[in-house]
């Protein structure tokens, strides 16, 4: 399928039903045509719709577009409307270096040098919205990073929301566990893109961080709550590998650069003063594994494999077999008894010879990091470092670290937080004294 430009007609939003559609067609020979429908929870009482959120919905109606740019990967993209420089940057952003994994794995390079197009005119400034005195919207997606982050907002005292968009089961009872009220948003993408994948179209990962953190800004905007806080570490903003010139990111959208753009974007556009940010940016995984390690009442239902997560089974929570499975369990190991570990798990990694090989990519041995939203491998021969039992999988992954990697990696620069963050000040003490 040969596509010459992405456009997006129009948008629709029903205050009633919090339900926006979202039009989208790649223009060609033969054009397509796709709606997609977002429900946001609806607030209580007769709550009217403030300015901002139509202006954020202005933001998320091109992001989400990526779900569908990908079919086809036309040359052009063209943004609906006059918008501000830095809007248009982030606009450009996501779908170059958000759709890096995509362009890779498709071997598209001119994806990674598109530039979003935007129609010249007026851009009307944005009303300022002073919303960092309001509670938080937590972000929540089952793993143990974001019950870190809700535990230590609740801590506070600032009586955080949780909120995830198309929950789970397995989001669903970490919500349960938490006791607070969750709303939720829904996501559902046009039919007809699930045919073209099935038909052979271009397909691939896709930034969707991006679209899901957008959603919650609308969200956070309708009830009137205040920052929208995500719980991505700073290992997200680690690259797998340099293609073509480029890096590309897995986790891009989960990373420090996306997370400035998003934030100048949401600012310039929609008005708000705090729109976004992650609270454990400055924490590796490692760190925030021991953090988790305090809240036992998270075990039976806490889980991060993606692979548990589209079996729609809230008992089936670890696969066992993957990435994100093998580094959360090493990651966790350091900080609790093997016997929680296991009982988290349901297997245990570390007496399963064939798990060596994928516990070998982690520590960067063979291959380059895999795709996945795993830490860096530091991280990983830090965490090995701190075991010391005779399990047969750590014994063969001992002998295989050579001498330099032991040599290099830091248990103190892991372990000690840094880099850089857009953590409000307040926010910043909360986190520093839960340390």
């Amino acid at each position: 399928m040969q596509f010459d430009v992405m456009r997006f007609p129009s948008y629709a939003f029903d205050p009633a039903t919090g339900v926006a559609t979202f039009d989208y067609v790649l223009d060609g020979p033969e054009p397509l045509h796709f709606t997609e429908t977002i429900t946001l929870p609806v607030p209580d009482g007769d709550r009217p719709v403030p300015a901002a959120l139509g202006r954020v919905l202005d933001l998320l109606h091109v992001v989400a577009g990526v779900s569908y740019f990908k079919v086809g990967a036309p040359p052009r993209v063209v943004a609906p409307r006059p918008v501000a420089p830095a809007v248009a940057s982030y606009f450009t952003a996501v779908y170059t270096k958000g759709m890096a994994e995509y362009a890779y794995r498709n071997q598209l390079p001119h994806v990674l040098s598109l530039v979003v197009e935007v129609p010249a005119g007026e851009v009307e400034p944005a009303a300022a919205v002073d919303n960092s005195q309001a509670r938080p919207l937590s972000a929540v997606g089952g793993g143990k990073d974001s019950i870190v982050t809700l535990e230590i907002l609740r801590a506070a005292g600032l009586d955080p929301v949780p909120f995830s968009v198309n929950p789970n089961p397995v989001i669903k009872n970490v919500n349960a566990a938490s006791g607070l009220p969750a709303p939720a948003a829904r996501r559902q993408l046009d039919p007809r893109l699930f045919e073209l994948n099935k038909a052979g179209a271009l397909n691939g990962h896709i930034p969707v961080t991006a679209i899901n953190s957008l959603i919650a800004v609308a969200t956070a905007v309708w009830h009137g709550l205040g920052p929208v806080v995500m719980s991505n570490e700073r290992s997200a903003s680690d690259p797998n590998l340099i293609w073509n010139g480029h890096e590309v990111n897995h986790q891009w959208s989960k990373g420090i650069e996306a997370e400035g753009l998003l934030r100048t974007a949401v600012t310039t556009h929609a008005g708000l003063t705090e729109p976004y940010f992650s609270l454990l940016r400055s924490l590796s995984e490692l760190h925030i594994a021991q953090l988790f390690a305090r809240h036992t009442q998270y075990d039976d239902v806490v889980t991060s494999c993606n692979k548990a997560f589209k079996l729609h089974d809230p008992t089936a929570r670890w696969c066992g077999d993957c990435p994100k499975c093998r580094f959360v369990y090493l990651a966790m190991a350091p900080a609790m008894p093997r016997t929680r570990l296991n009982h988290i798990f349901g297997h245990d990694l570390f007496a399963d010879e064939s798990q060596v090989p994928g516990f070998l990519e982690l520590l960067g041995i063979d291959s380059h990091k895999p795709f996945e939203c795993v830490g860096e491998v530091e991280e990983s021969v830090v965490a090995l470092a701190m075991l010391d039992d005779d399990a047969p999988v750590l014994v063969a992954l001992r002998a295989a670290v050579p001498a330099e990697a032991w040599a290099t990696a830091s248990r103190d620069d892991v372990l000690t937080p840094g880099g850089p963050t857009y953590v409000p000040a307040p926010y910043a003490k909360i986190l520093t004294d839960a340390l």
